[in-house]
């Protein structure tokens, strides 16, 4: 599981924000999206705190139906079935989310792409492969991939995939997305602070019932993590992913799981990255993209992105960041 950052979070029951009512914190691990995700909430009371997390779940499930790929009944199915075909109209909502997952591959140089579901698996991390996939054969597992396939039309709202073959899917961007609707949702029904932890997809509103900020901590991976430092997270967001959550090993050299949508083949250089930004949405994009780019190519794109910063950890354990992020107590090389 992604261990780059760790959130700490403090459960005690204290008087926060005013004089007149006392909160408290509920929090609840479910499993939504396949995922284990963790809603924390601040409310006036334990009883309310639960609805206002069911309702987050509510949303979350949600969203999914929405995005599937896998359940017949969305739109998602049906584009990826049509592929090919007919374009397909579909709500504002999965046309909006398509626009922008387009938006990133463009600025990304195609790092980041929507349309990597149509690869072949000819990568496989479950124990089955012997020998790494060629560079012919790398290529060919891609033939099907590539945004710029992907037809919009904005009058009639349809999406059409070009090529018979093709599919998309938002797991590099849909738990973000879910992440910032939950807690669009929550807001809007005046829940005053809370987290949402997608299994590192992590979005942050208000403060803890103490007052203090919610924090994540840097973790060092030269020394079974221990935490270096910790970075306050006030209204905005965070995602870590994790180059070698899964990996095959051929003659002692690790292969992850992150493959290149360009070139077919396993990223390297890079083992981890967390992208910070207001919306979790492009964090949860990002951070993949960033590890497809590599150090000079991910540092110089989030540089550019106003509002958004990374930390990088390399194959080597040296910890690396961008221009406008403080972290104390860390040494950087």
């Amino acid at each position: 599981m992604r261990t780059f950052i760790a959130l700490f979070f403090s459960f005690l029951v204290v008087v926060g924000y005013s004089q007149e009512k006392k909160y408290v914190t509920v929090k609840k691990n479910i499993t939504l999206m396949g995922e284990s995700f963790g809603i924390t909430v601040v409310a006036v009371n334990e009883e309310l705190g639960y609805i206002n997390i069911e309702e987050a779940t509510a949303e979350i499930n949600r969203i999914n139906k929405l995005i599937s790929s896998w359940d017949s009944d969305s739109e998602t199915y049906k584009i990826n079935v049509n592929a090919g075909v007919k374009p397909v109209k579909v709500k504002t909502e999965l046309f909006a989310l398509i626009e922008r997952a387009i938006q990133i591959a463009e600025i990304t140089d195609g790092a980041f792409d929507i349309t990597f579901a149509s690869t072949e698996n000819v990568w496989k991390f479950n124990g089955e492969m012997k020998y790494p996939p060629t560079k012919e054969e790398n290529k060919s597992s891609i033939k099907n991939v590539g945004y710029k396939n992907i037809l919009l039309d904005k009058e009639k709202q349809t999406v059409f995939l070009k090529k018979k073959g093709m599919r998309i899917s938002f797991g590099a961007i849909g738990k973000g997305y879910a992440v910032d609707k939950a807690k669009a949702l929550l807001m809007s029904n005046q829940v005053i602070a809370g987290v949402i932890n997608a299994s590192g997809d992590i979005t942050t509103w208000g403060t803890k019932v103490s007052g203090e900020k919610w924090l994540l901590g840097v973790a060092d991976p030269a020394s079974n993590y221990k935490i270096l430092t910790w970075l306050p997270i006030l209204e905005s967001s965070a995602s870590t992913t994790d180059v070698y959550e899964k990996y095959v090993s051929f003659k002692g050299q690790k292969y992850g799981h992150i493959i290149d949508p360009r070139t077919g083949a396993p990223v390297r250089g890079l083992k981890k990255a967390t992208v910070f930004a207001k919306s979790a949405e492009l964090c949860d994009a990002l951070a993949t993209a960033v590890l497809v780019l590599g150090l000079d190519k991910g540092v110089s794109l989030i540089n550019q992105l106003g509002g958004t910063e990374a930390i990088f950890i390399d194959d080597n354990n040296k910890i690396y960041k961008t221009n406008g992020l403080i972290l104390d107590n860390v040494i950087l090389k």
